[in-house]
């Protein structure tokens, strides 16, 4: 009879270790998943690794805006799913970052020269990835055209077309590149405007270069891009 109980409370023990073993490994599967979430950094960190005020780039300048930059919460889009073309500012985006900060790059003193917007955005969650889905989807879906509401001002985009990679496309975790043809506001010239937005984790970078000329600036300047890229990467 004490055998009995004995064996019956060994194979109690072993039911209750066996539970706890799951527990256990489904509480360090759970810290392993957490771990490997890429960080999300922090607006002083997107600082640290953004071009700084002053630093150059072959002819390009970079500075800090002033006030905000452009294509915040004034710019949206009609339709509502050509959204991630426009702007991705956290008030007009289905994904609000975590963090923001934006550059100017250009060439001083040049009136009719490329400007190019930098902005690096950090997000939870996994946003980050799901912004380029959107980003992806818009492409598809807004290649015909589409209108850019402003605040007092609408424009329309012709055509939405794929655009060269930068150069590091591989090193990224995703890249999405456009080349849009817009009419101007007051519809009496085509003027063309690029946007790439680069992944890296819970990270993206977006370039979007315009000139108010009507020359085709041809894309966002590789050396811009890639020094930025070099800079993140490098801290």
């Amino acid at each position: 009879m004490i055998a009995v109980v004995m064996a019956l409370g060994a194979g109690a023990c072993s039911d209750e270790e066996a539970s706890g073993g799951s527990d256990d490994l489904k509480k360090k599967g759970t810290s392993s998943a957490a771990a490997h979430e890429p960080k999300t950094l922090t607006e002083a960190r997107l600082k640290a690794v953004a071009f700084t005020e002053g630093q150059t780039v072959g002819e390009y300048t970079a500075s800090p805006y002033t006030l905000d930059g452009p294509l915040s919460d004034a710019y949206t889009a009609d339709p509502a799913r050509c959204q991630p073309l426009v702007s991705l500012a956290g008030e007009v985006s289905d994904y609000d970052p975590a963090a923001q900060v934006q550059r100017r790059v250009d060439i001083p003193d040049e009136m009719l020269g490329i400007t190019i917007d930098v902005t690096l955005r950090s997000y939870t969650n996994g946003d980050a990835a799901d912004v380029m889905k959107a980003l992806g989807r818009a492409g598809k879906g807004c290649a015909g055209g589409f209108t850019e509401e402003r605040a007092i001002a609408r424009a329309k985009y012709l055509k939405v077309e794929p655009a060269k990679a930068p150069d590091f496309e591989a090193e990224a975790d995703g890249v999405k590149a456009y080349r849009f043809t817009v009419r101007d506001v007051k519809e009496k010239s085509e003027l063309y405007e690029y946007l790439t937005v680069v992944r890296s984790g819970s990270t993206t970078l977006a370039f979007r270069g315009e000139t108010t000329s009507t020359k085709d600036i041809g894309g966002i300047p590789q050396d811009v891009m890639t020094a930025q890229w070099a800079k993140f990467r490098a801290s």
